[in-house]
């Protein structure tokens, strides 16, 4: 028998020891919220509920496999017939005993997301809506429209008009390849990752007794991260919890950080409406942080109207106070951080319990370069490297065959960004004006379009337009910041709305550069500063001895949420940074800013750092005077270690 009493502690034993009905368990950051599902279900199978009547959805395959192997040591049984795993696993499940009544053969396919993109292209050619010199979008960004208009209930129109507003006058084309795209998949007998939700729903929808099968099998619902679920995820939940309503949803909606992808903060928020008679268990006792740090977030997410109150406590004993650390610009943002790293190792804190987390990627773009240049190990969880980005390396192409004509690599990759010119027609036209005495100049003849196939011409002639006016800047007018947005302006941006289903990111990363060039008075300093200090290794600050497998994490909020360090560092604390001012625009975007402040201060254990610049440089606006972040200001001063001066000037004092 498990000693219930002696491992859990009363929140958690509460509900692992509830009969059944509706329970809906408020899990505060660090409070043991794994634990206690996976502590329930034992206990559920401990009691004579047989495993194959219990279903326990997950958000990971990880996690649901984790949870399991807790279990089976805790009931010291196997429990094979328990159905736990994601969404999909389950719905997966499900279709292959009955989606033969939707018309589907048993041995369906099931598609990735390259797959999925590489299908939709073929309707787009299909239904040849893609006419020449006109914007349509690439596969990944239809597979994209289709996914949230499935996900959040949303008609494509509304999608549109929210994501994608510059496709919108194609929108009777879009609507024709996308009916065509689950046309073709019905016939290949191919479903993708939505269309196992998709169809579970259908199936259940008509067919009342497989709903009816299901709804009597599962005795027992628990379902992890609530407040992650989309429209369709929580309607499969009703389903299955109908018959005996043994349901219990686990989560935090202080933690609802993912809008973006669908999901539905509704579902957890209004969860006492749907299930009037449903009882709320709320975890509050934080294991991972000091009492200073769980003060500060408890003080941050009051000022958020939608919500279950809670308040964190913590077990450990007290620690030091949050610091904020204003500094007077970004580099000397940087620079703080990395001087505090090193100096946090040589405290013996290891690299990979320091992280530092920002609102959007490109927030790290100078971090990236000071921790470079004093080659402390760093790993970027928000994506590559700031420099390395596709994006980034596109738009320096095209400066780069401004400074040198002949730089061949830049060619190659900047012909291949244009409609029918292939690797081996990149390469052969590259060949061809590297040997020209005058490259530029020959990129902009008649004999230069011939060397690609027919189809491709309309396309060279937009690289053409490009390349004259790039050609054309006089020598006051030739700034990097200037060929920059020349590039986004005649095509790039365009190339990026058809492309990428992070075109508002990515322009914002070529924004961030924009500006960040202004620091260089010629295109050929900006590409040579770059060059020096992507891919320095030694510098004349001394390098530390860092441990080799040991790295500094650096990570957007989003990808931080459910991991823990030691130290926390979160950057650019400032008023339209975080919170994000387009994000403000957006239905509740407040909010859900505000749940991410959250979020990354209960990442922190035993050090929390809040760092801002003063002053930033804002090309076309020239020097601007930043506020700290309203989530900041809302904080009650007490809470808070502040300096009085930006870290340059209190570093000079603490040297002399």
């Amino acid at each position: 028998m498990i000693d219930y009493d002696n491992e859990l502690n009363q929140e958690q034993r509460s509900v692992v020891m509830e009969e059944g009905g509706p329970l809906l368990v408020i899990a505060g950051a660090g409070s043991g919220k794994t634990r206690t599902l996976t502590y329930r279900v034992a206990r559920l199978i401990e009691t004579g509920v047989n495993p194959s009547n219990i279903l326990l959805a997950t958000f990971t395959n990880k996690a649901a496999n984790a949870m399991i192997s807790r279990v089976k040591v805790l009931i010291d049984d196997e429990v094979a017939e328990l159905w736990a795993g994601t969404f999909h696993h389950i719905a997966n499940r499900i279709l292959r005993s009955n989606a033969w009544r939707l018309g589907y053969e048993r041995n369906f396919s099931i598609i990735d997301a390259e797959d999925s993109r590489q299908m939709m292209n073929s309707c787009v050619t299909e239904t040849s809506v893609a006419a020449k010199n006109e914007s349509f979008p690439k596969g990944a960004v239809l597979r994209d429209i289709l996914s949230l208009s499935v996900n959040t209930a949303s008609s494509v129109e509304e999608i549109l008009l929210r994501k994608y507003p510059f496709f919108y006058e194609r929108i009777d084309d879009i609507q024709n390849v996308l009916n065509l795209y689950i046309l073709n998949k019905k016939k290949l007998q191919i479903m993708d990752f939505d269309d196992l939700l998709v169809n579970v729903k259908e199936l259940f929808r008509a067919f009342a007794d497989v709903a009816a099968f299901y709804a009597d099998k599962f005795r027992h619902v628990l379902v992890d991260e609530y407040q992650d679920t989309n429209m369709i995820q929580a309607d499969l939940v009703d389903v299955f919890a109908s018959r005996h309503r043994n349901l219990m949803v686990v989560g935090d909606d202080s933690q609802s950080i993912y809008s973006f992808r669908g999901a539905n903060f509704a579902n957890i928020i209004e969860f006492p409406q749907r299930y009037p008679d449903c009882k709320i268990f709320k975890l509050e006792t934080n294991y991972r942080s000091t009492p200073e740090i769980l003060n500060l977030a408890n003080l941050s997410i009051t000022y958020n109207e939608r919500q279950f109150e809670k308040n964190l406590r913590a077990v450990r004993r007290r620690g030091i106070k949050p610091v904020l650390v204003p500094t007077s610009n970004v580099i000397q943002q940087a620079n703080f951080v990395a001087q505090r790293v090193i100096e946090l190792v040589r405290e013996g804190i290891p690299l990979n319990e320091i992280a530092v987390l920002y609102r959007a990627h490109y927030h790290s773009m100078e971090l990236q370069m000071e921790m470079t240049r004093r080659g402390i190990p760093f790993e970027i969880r928000s994506g590559i490297r700031f420099f390395e980005q596709a994006h980034i390396k596109d738009v320096t192409a095209y400066l780069r065959i401004v400074v040198n004509p002949y730089d061949e690599p830049a060619w190659k990759r900047i012909l291949g960004l244009y409609a029918g010119v292939g690797k081996v027609t990149a390469d052969k036209i590259t060949k061809y004006l590297i040997k020209q005495e005058k490259p530029l100049d020959m990129a902009l003849t008649d004999a230069f379009l011939k060397k690609a196939k027919k189809n491709a011409e309309p396309a060279l002639t937009e690289l053409q337009e490009v390349i004259r006016h790039l050609a054309d800047l006089s020598e006051n007018e030739a700034t990097p910041a200037k060929a920059i947005d020349l590039v986004l302006d005649y095509g790039y941006r365009a190339h990026m709305q058809q492309k990428y289903t992070d075109m508002v990111s990515r322009e914002e990363d070529l924004n961030q550069l924009s500006t960040f060039s202004t620091k260089f008075s010629t295109i050929d300093n900006f590409l040579a500063g770059l060059a020096l200090l992507t891919n320095t290794d030694t510098d004349d600050v001394e390098r530390e001895d860092f441990i080799e497998e040991q790295k500094v994490v650096l990570s957007t909020i989003h990808q931080a949420k459910g991991l823990e360090w030691q130290v926390v560092i979160i950057i650019w604390c400032a008023e339209g940074m975080l919170p994000l001012e387009r994000a403000l625009r957006e239905e509740d975007g407040e909010e859900e800013e505000r749940r991410l402040f959250y979020v990354a201060s209960t990442r922190a254990k035993d050090q929390l750092y809040f760092c801002y610049p003063l002053i930033d440089f804002n090309r076309g606006m020239g020097h601007q005077i930043i506020s700290p972040s309203r989530f900041i200001r809302e904080i009650a001063p007490s809470s808070l270690h502040e300096r009085s001066r930006p870290f340059d000037q209190w570093q000079v004092d603490e040297e002399c």
